[in-house]
């Protein structure tokens, strides 16, 4: 802790492990099972327990990290919040440790930006490079895989997982899982066809995009049985690594599909 610019009207619990380079900036609250990477900047009025969080993160005022879960069956069991390095958590965030089920961590991966009162509940996994606008809301066991962008006011049913490069745009209500690389919006989400500019904007090649196209056709326009669906685009031979994440990710669908 002697390497961390702690202010001076902060509270830092004494099992605090703080890196070097650490600000904690004015009328902080740092309880126990915190780990700050290198770096890492607490600007003010952040409350933070059971929390590992790595390098460069950046925490704006009035965010709460690793407080108990909403959760009736929660009995202060010992769980915690594990966040990566080089994220940015903007103001009145809320990221919450986790249930006593699963493995007992809410986690959020690298490079990722979550916006002014978003909301990760327990026991929520978070990739990389994920966008959360203002007021997007996650419920419990949520799965967000890496690139996906939740626009604001979006609210996301518990176990749901949301697809790598899928964009679901705001005030929609997602209660089905979230294929990759598609577009979804609505009070109750649909798609609305695939994420191409956000595909291109991460350096998708042709010939990859147009293998998407024809998988998201037989998949979702061909009025096909989704089971009949996939083995079609596996008859058609396509296996590239976007593909083979496709279906895999339709196949493992718990809660149904948006369509």
């Amino acid at each position: 802790m002697s390497k961390a610019n702690i202010h001076s009207s902060s509270i830092v619990s004494p099992d605090a492990k703080l890196a070097e380079g650490v600000t904690i900036g004015p009328f902080c609250i740092v309880g126990k099972g915190v780990k700050l990477g290198k770096n890492a900047n607490l600007i003010s009025h952040v409350t933070i327990e059971h929390t590992e969080a790595g390098d460069n993160c950046t925490i704006y005022p009035f965010a709460a990290i690793g407080l108990p879960p909403q959760d009736l069956r929660y009995k202060d069991e010992k769980t915690m919040v594990k966040i990566g390095d080089n994220n940015t958590i903007r103001e009145f965030v809320t990221i919450h440790r986790a249930s006593i089920a699963g493995d007992k961590i809410t986690s959020i991966g690298n490079n990722n930006f979550l916006m002014a009162y978003a909301h990760v509940a327990h026991d929520c996994k978070i990739g990389n490079f994920v966008i959360m606008a203002n007021a997007a809301t996650l419920a419990g066991h949520v799965i967000v895989e890496d690139n996906a962008f939740i626009g604001g006011l979006v609210a996301v049913h518990q176990f749901t997982r949301i697809g790598a490069y899928a964009m679901i745009g705001g005030f929609s209500g997602v209660a089905q899982d979230v294929p990759p690389y598609t577009i979804t919006s609505g009070g109750r989400a649909k798609l609305y066809g695939l994420n191409l500019v956000g595909l291109k904007r991460h350096g998708f090649n042709a010939h990859a995009i147009k293998e998407i196209k024809q998988a998201y056709k037989t998949l979702f326009r061909s009025k096909l049985p989704l089971k009949e669906a996939i083995e079609k685009v596996q008859k058609e031979g396509k296996h590239s690594k976007e593909i083979l994440h496709l279906i895999e990710f339709l196949e493992n669908n718990k809660r149904g599909i948006c369509r």
